[in-house]
């Protein structure tokens, strides 16, 4: 038989995302749907295949040529696009004297098409569709003989007792007779050539897959949805090589400021964590590509962090290793010796050192996600900024300009860039970021990692808002943590101090920055009690730094601790 996959269309369910990739190239579990179509077909027997194209044809050309196929597979361009029924019609001097399958480019099947091919053979009807139950798109009738009576009919019919509606699959097998009810060199829908057929006393035979798997996946819902489907039982076997298949339950676990979605997946007695950073195209390094790389990376390194099992880039999602649900945060706040707190940290700094040097031994600054490195112009826009945009301005309610302390956060940034021991930073270094298990830390969330003053990170875990610290407990860890670097490369503890200091006022506004954008845009009202501890330490610092720097941060701390809008 010779085929043809239909493979022109805009995408426009899948809009914006396929803005950049034509529908056809998104993938399942790492393949293409244009690849599984085609070694379906050629599984079938097909001999010689043709795919018509138009919105990003290029794309479709590009992979098809990259690919050295068993049979001929054929490309044609339809420089105004002509819809289902006309580009049928358009390939017509590609059709033999037998009878042609078509199969539309935006399915994931199983449904054996070679079967298909055979019951079509065995019959004398002008086509044969094959349809499936899917009650959230079901609208052909047919009746209990199997043939097709309407499509999108809303009345009840009592021909077929069973199911009488059903989904059509895209995929076909059909008579040249069709043409007949195709017009030539214009915008057509196949449906409509079979509404004439039906008006004209043809019969179309309905082939009603019952078993098989077969999903559209035209909208974002239906396409992630098929994506976890197939990805996941691929990340069991990963994770778990003696693994046989069983049902897959999905539970969705307490997100963070983050827009990911997070999901155990329990399988029998096994877990995994399913990380779903959103779909993603184009080539432009995204949040999926950050956290994959640097996660490999660091634990290649030996850094403590979860491993990851499968992931698919473009459904944008990522399967890890199961930590549990205890972090940092939680056993600090379960207990109240202080001799356990002191424990934990010096374990997690032991590893926070570790990680600061082996993770930026080879770390390549193309994985970073936004920027590929902690420098100036970081500091200004995504903290100093984001505090006054996000936290002054977007929460307080104030009206305050960026200009008016500009000098002052260019000193600022200056001064945290001065005197800092580079190294790789993770740059949300916070309590609810690490992970105890069976006495270990973990360290997640790292895929906003780059180089930079490992000062910072230091920061983060010490003047973490969610935990406060008390000042002593602070000082000690310090020295605890300079010690530990100390073991592994030279350290000037004053000049290592300085550069501290001011990483914790640049982490200060940007934990202000995102707890404020956090609350009033995104909506996420739990973090807001968290601000006044926040707002208490950026206190704290600016009043013991040295008498006339920042005089307008200083004035604006007070400022800010004052406001009515901040409840203690």
């Amino acid at each position: 038989m010779k085929a043809m996959i239909l493979a022109a269309g805009f995408g426009t369910r899948l809009q914006p995302y396929t803005n950049d990739v034509p529908k056809p190239l998104f993938s399942i579990a790492g393949r293409p749907l244009l690849d599984i179509a085609i070694k379906n077909l050629i599984h079938a027997g097909c001999e010689a295949l043709i795919i018509n194209t138009h919105h990003l044809h290029e794309q479709i050309e590009t992979f098809v040529a990259a690919h050295n196929y068993s049979i001929p597979v054929h490309t044609c361009h339809e420089p105004h696009i002509l819809g289902t029924g006309g580009a049928i019609k358009n390939v017509a001097d590609f059709w033999d004297d037998r009878p042609f399958m078509v199969v539309n480019g935006d399915i994931l099947s199983a449904i054996d098409l070679k079967k298909v091919y055979q019951f079509h053979c065995h019959h004398d009807h002008s086509a044969t569709l094959v349809l499936y139950d899917d009650p959230e798109i079901n609208t052909v009738s047919v009746n209990q003989s199997g043939f097709i009576i309407d499509f999108n009919d809303q009345s009840e019919s009592s021909y077929y007792p069973i199911k009488v509606k059903l989904t059509f699959t895209g995929i076909q097998v059909l008579e040249s007779e069709i043409l007949d009810y195709i017009p030539a060199n214009v915008y057509s829908s196949s449906i409509d050539a079979f509404k004439k057929m039906i008006a004209a006393g043809k019969k179309l035979k309905g082939f009603i897959a019952q078993k098989a798997f077969w999903n559209d996946i035209g909208t974002p819902d239906r396409y992630k949805k098929t994506a976890i489907e197939k990805s996941a039982p691929q990340a069991f076997r990963r994770a778990y090589p003696d693994y046989r298949p069983k049902p897959i339950k999905q539970t969705k676990l307490k997100g963070d400021g983050s827009d990911r979605k997070w999901y155990r997946l329990s399988s029998g007695q096994r877990t995994l964590v399913m990380v779903d950073h959103g779909i993603t195209t184009g080539l432009k390094t995204a949040e999926i590509d950050s956290f994959v790389n640097i996660g490999k990376h660091l634990e290649a390194g030996g850094i403590p962090v979860p491993q990851i099992y499968y992931y698919d880039r473009m459904a944008g999602l990522v399967f890890v290793e199961d930590l549990g649900d205890r972090d940092l945060q939680t056993a600090v706040r379960r207990t109240q010796s202080r001799q356990a707190v002191t424990s934990w940290y010096k374990s997690v700094i032991h590893f926070l050192v570790k990680l600061s040097i082996s993770g930026a031994k080879g770390f390549d600054s193309a994985w970073a996600y936004q920027t590929p490195r902690y420098d100036k112009e970081l500091i200004l826009e995504r903290e100093c900024r984001y505090f006054v945009e996000a936290f002054l301005n977007g929460y307080l309610g104030w009206d305050v300009s960026f200009e008016v302390y500009q000098e002052e956060f260019i000193s600022l940034a200056h001064k945290s860039l001065q005197s800092s021991t580079t190294g790789f930073m993770h740059r949300d270094m916070q309590s609810r970021n690490i992970m105890l298990r069976n006495n270990q830390c973990y360290f997640i969330d790292f895929q906003a990692g780059r180089l930079g003053p490992i000062q910072y990170d230091l920061a983060s875990l010490l003047i973490d808002p969610y935990v406060e610290l008390p000042q002593n407990i602070q000082s000690r860890l310090f020295n605890y943590y300079v010690e530990e670097l100390s073991l592994h490369r030279s350290v000037d503890p004053d000049k290592f101090r300085h550069c501290f200091k001011y990483c914790c006022l640049t982490r200060n506004l940007q934990i202000l920055g995102a707890f404020g954008y956090l609350s009033r845009v995104m909506g996420k009202r739990h973090f807001e009690p968290y601000i006044p501890a926040a707002i208490k330490t950026l206190y704290q610092h600016l009043a013991i730094s040295a008498k006339g720097e920042f005089p307008g941060l200083k004035v604006l701390a007070e400022k800010i601790a004052s406001d009515k809008k901040i409840k203690s």
